[in-house]
């Protein structure tokens, strides 16, 4: 996985920031290397429904999405010829919420990435066919050809544009998560974390970016408390008492446990987003195909189509993510740079 949520790995930022011990607290970053069977996704014809069997990470809702004849005549003709988008999903084995999981009926692969894959699908025309696979797999299949396109919160890097082309649908943000009664609201300015005590995950890419403010702050004379936690439960625990007044982290994991938390005596909100590719650059998360493929263009147009359309506002909606929302998917957009990947 990837963040990582920053996602230069979900792995070093969803996995090791966000994983947890269950479904109703956030789930684990992919990991393994099995492949999981083989879905195909059925739905009524020019509807597409997503947030379904989320377990409380979305708001289900049906979307109309239709095939645009001019989009999908761009398709490679194998891919046309299939009537069929194989969709890659690294979310083996214990998924990672909002993004990709198995949903509450224990069945389903559910979440705000399959669900971009099938309105996607939708608009080419074409029947979306889910395959799960631990990370490291998704990248072997969309190399053997058994996966046609990721989307699965792969962050756009130069390293990977050696053999991926990429078509960007959301921003790769880390965010910050206070208690709904606080005030704080962080706007980019490392000035506005003097004097607060903040959590972070050991060892991501977050935290190399707060011990970088920390350390600028100590220059001036100010006081950043940083303190670690084994888990989500410690630091939501932390967060409701008081012990801390901030949690920085993978910014999908917070939107999910904000939506979860909502209306109970535990509720946190969003107290801003930051780029995980650090000040000089917005990280981007692309769907993903094989280099050459001729699959960039026609997924970055489907994308296109449905920003246009208003579809995708209401998939980010329903997602609690629409602070992750670009304006325009772009092909190939300038990536985390070789130094940084």
């Amino acid at each position: 996985m990837s963040a990582h949520f920053t996602r230069r790995s979900l792995i070093r930022g969803i996995t090791a920031a966000t994983a947890v011990a269950t479904l109703a607290t956030g789930l684990a970053a992919c990991g393994g290397d099995s492949e999981a069977a083989t879905g195909t996704d059925s739905a009524a014809a020019g509807s597409v429904t997503i947030g379904r069997v989320s377990n409380g990470a979305a708001k289900e809702t049906d979307l109309k999405v239709t095939e645009v004849k001019s989009i999908s005549d761009e398709l490679p003709a194998a891919v046309k010829k299939s009537g069929k988008l194989t969709i890659g999903i690294g979310a083996l084995p214990s998924g990672f919420a909002p993004l990709a999981y198995v949903g509450d009926d224990q069945k389903t692969l559910t979440g705000a990435e399959p669900d971009l894959g099938r309105l996607v699908a939708a608009v080419l025309g074409l029947k979306p066919e889910t395959k799960n696979f631990t990370w490291e797999n998704l990248f072997v299949g969309i190399d053997s050809g058994k996966v046609d396109v990721a989307f699965s919160n792969v962050t756009d890097t130069e390293e990977r544009k050696k053999k991926y082309e990429f078509a960007s649908y959301r921003q790769d943000n880390l965010g910050w998560e206070v208690k709904k009664s606080s005030k704080w609201n962080f706007d980019g300015d490392y000035a506005k974390l003097a004097g607060l005590t903040v959590t972070v995950g050991s060892g991501t890419n977050q935290e190399k970016i707060l011990l970088e403010w920390k350390k600028k702050l100590e220059s001036e004379g100010k006081k950043l408390t940083i303190k670690y936690y084994p888990d989500r439960n410690g630091i939501y625990l932390a967060l409701n008492s008081g012990k801390i007044d901030a949690f920085f982290g993978p910014n999908p994991g917070i939107a999910y446990n904000v939506a979860k938390t909502a209306g109970t005596a535990n509720a946190t909100r969003s107290a801003g987003t930051f780029s995980g590719a650090g000040e000089t650059l917005q990280g981007l998360i692309a769907a993903t195909a094989k280099k050459d493929s001729g699959l960039a263009k026609p997924v970055a147009d489907a994308i296109n189509h449905l920003i246009k359309s208003g579809q995708y506002a209401k998939w980010l909606a329903a997602y609690n993510l629409s602070n992750e929302a670009v304006a325009k998917s772009e092909i190939n957009p300038p990536g985390l740079p070789l130094d940084n990947s």
